[in-house]
């Protein structure tokens, strides 16, 4: 990143390296339409903000991360409507054929549907840190750099999904823990944070 000021033809080797990745983070939550768009965006963002990034920072994924992050918060509606519509059909909205992979210790019609549902009612802010655990593979630390709030609100804000998530499912917790695959998958998790592993700082799956 630092290098990329004098050198703006170095900022495509940051580009190659994240940009799939969060694509595939942002396509989870908004659709791939708009993943397309986003990234983009992100992307130019980082850009023109380079000069400002703090080289002290060793890795600048939460930097862009938290730059998504931002951007994605006007699609939080449509979001909301994304995990309702599957939570009512069935259907995994953004097409990726890993839900059934994801959940197949469990019945994914039935399970996949109700944790979607009750992902669909977090607040944003809850929503936000939890995806960006699950499925960005953030660490607590990476988490409250990328969203730009101090570590406890990130540990508050993960404790407080994963207790709505379990209560929603009516479950106290046994049922969802045996059940969720690995993080990271596409839908994984849902709720991904309540894994048969606890929640540890600086865990990436």
């Amino acid at each position: 990143m630092t290098r990329s000021v004098e050198a703006p033809t170095d900022f495509a080797e940051l580009f190659d390296r994240h940009a799939p990745t969060i694509h595939r983070y942002l396509a989870r939550r908004a659709g791939r339409q708009v993943a397309d768009d986003l990234v983009a965006s992100t992307f130019l963002v980082a850009f023109e903000r380079r000069a400002s990034y703090d080289p002290e920072r060793p890795d600048s994924r939460p930097w862009l991360y938290g730059i998504a992050s931002n951007l994605l918060s006007r699609f939080h509606r449509d979001e909301e409507r994304m995990l309702r519509a599957y939570a009512r059909t069935g259907v995994d909205p953004t097409g990726d054929d890993g839900m059934e992979r994801a959940l197949d210790r469990v019945d994914a019609a039935a399970a996949g549907r109700a944790l979607a549902a009750a992902v669909a009612e977090l607040s944003p802010a809850d929503r936000d840190v939890l995806l960006l655990f699950a499925w960005a593979s953030l660490s607590y630390a990476e988490i409250a750099e990328a969203v730009g709030v101090p570590l406890g609100t990130v540990r508050s804000r993960l404790n407080r999904a994963r207790r709505h998530l379990r209560s929603a499912l009516g479950t106290g917790g046994d049922a969802v823990d045996g059940s969720v695959a690995v993080r990271g998958s596409a839908m994984v998790a849902w709720p991904p944070v309540v894994a048969a592993h606890p929640i540890e700082e600086g865990h990436h799956g």
